[in-house]
């Protein structure tokens, strides 16, 4: 697990240059409590995931941190987020309500940062709305109003500059002196503000980012470029060959859709050797693999991936290896079809 230690320290000492705090997101690994403790003990203080599941797997392993849930919670959530849980995103004042509630009957204070809609257009109040929900957030007993924050380069790709920060700082600093408060958490977003603070001199109020992809794959979110000093290798997919043979290049009768849904188009190259893996979409989003040696994929259906075998003369019984995105990361650990390892964790990582 040291390159992940790496990360994590590095990555703590940037930020930590600037006053901000890292929050280890949680999701892209499935909760994975082995992981889940390498960040815990390099430093990071609060877990954070969407999955209310993998939160209870991790806290069952023993691992001790906080536990903020990253997705705003469900009507239908509220209990096992108060009793799981120590600080959720919120943007919605009926949930809020559920939430104190359900924090009253269990003898719970829990813990609620709010979401602030900056331009991203997922989950977050809108700013013009803030002092009345606040106003009456503070009013609910069982909850601690402990920050703000916003979510950019997610659903819109909006990028979290300047403007953006300035704007979440700014409104923390209102909101403090308005209603008397003090927020610990002002969270200006994920691993994609890395631009933004890098090029910062000054990031205001801002104390907080929530990080997955830098930590677990060494880049930045806005257009994928490794961080310096980073390692970008940390996890290998495995993928073994079930079938090689030669055969023609262009499938051959009347064409329809495919498994997925799609009308195919293949160039006609004629005869070509072709092999087939044992891994599909149903286990990774294909475009987010890239084979660490040269070769052509060809296609997947839901259990299969294609490749030109021409150059590399693979046979049945070898595997190859391929790099991963976050989304493809992030699949991979939501599927109980792949097996996910763990070899010479005190030096590197791989996870097959």
């Amino acid at each position: 697990m040291a390159k992940t230690a790496h990360n994590i320290r590095q990555l703590k000492k940037l930020y930590g240059s600037q006053g901000i705090d890292i929050i280890g997101v949680t999701k892209v690994i499935g909760g994975n409590p082995i992981i889940a403790d390498v960040l815990v003990k390099n430093g990071i203080k609060i877990l954070a995931d969407s999955r209310i599941s993998n939160i209870i797997k991790m806290r069952r392993a023993g691992i001790k941190a906080q536990y903020l849930l990253l997705r705003t919670p469900a009507l239908s959530q509220v209990q096992e987020v108060v009793i799981h849980t120590h600080i959720s995103l919120n943007s919605e004042l009926e949930v809020l309500k559920r939430l104190s509630e359900c924090a009253l009957r269990n003898h719970i204070t829990h813990k609620v940062v709010l979401m602030v809609e900056l331009g991203d257009l997922r989950e977050g109040i809108m700013p013009s709305e803030m002092n009345s929900i606040v106003k009456e957030v503070l009013s609910m007993e069982g909850l601690d109003l402990v920050g703000i924050g916003t979510n950019l380069a997610c659903f819109g790709g909006i990028s979290p500059d300047a403007d953006k920060m300035n704007e979440l700082s700014s409104m923390a600093i209102r909101l403090e002196e308005k209603f008397k408060i003090t927020l610990a958490i002002v969270s200006g977003g994920n691993s994609a503000n890395y631009n933004w603070v890098t090029s910062s001199k000054d990031v205001g109020r801002i104390n907080s980012l929530r990080l997955g992809e830098s930590i677990f794959l060494g880049r930045e979110a806005l257009c994928r470029k490794p961080i310096p000093g980073l390692f970008t290798d940390i996890f290998t997919l495995m993928a073994e060959i079930i079938e090689a043979k030669r055969k023609p290049s262009q499938p051959y009768g009347q064409v329809y859709q495919n498994a997925n849904g799609d009308i195919p188009k293949f160039e006609n190259k004629g005869l070509m050797d072709r092999a087939i893996l044992a891994i599909g979409t149903q286990d990774v989003i294909v475009s987010g693999i890239t084979p660490k040696q040269k070769i052509t994929v060809l296609g997947a259906s839901s259990d299969h991936l294609l490749i030109d075998n021409t150059e590399t003369n693979l046979k049945v019984g070898d595997t190859m290896a391929f790099d991963l995105n976050y989304s493809a990361l992030l699949r991979i650990f939501s599927t109980p079809y792949i097996a996910k390892n763990t070899i010479n964790q005190y030096e590197c990582e791989s996870i097959l």
